[in-house]
């Protein structure tokens, strides 16, 4: 390694969240402030909102049977029209 061209690194650099918990970790700078820590972070504290994933399988089967139902409704309006045609032509 090259000599006087990396920063001075601090081992033992001081976290301070804005809960007010401090923690330790290695960095180049000695001390730093954080928004938010695993102390105060809702994944981690179990506190986080749950997404109602039923709901969502729920929408998505309306929506699939609403296709289905398209898609049949097109096919027979396909068909009548192409027996006009084929009546109607000599």
């Amino acid at each position: 390694m090259k000599k006087d061209i990396h920063p001075k690194y601090y081992p033992k650099a001081e976290v301070i969240c804005s809960c007010g918990h401090k923690f330790y970790v290695g960095s180049t700078k000695p001390k730093m402030e954080v928004e938010i820590c695993s102390h105060c972070h809702p994944f981690f504290t179990g506190r986080g909102k749950l997404i109602d994933t039923a709901g969502r399988v729920k929408k998505f089967e309306a929506r699939l049977e609403k296709s289905k139902t398209f898609k049949t409704k097109t096919k027979t309006k396909t068909k009548t029209k192409a027996s006009r045609t084929k009546t109607t032509k000599h």
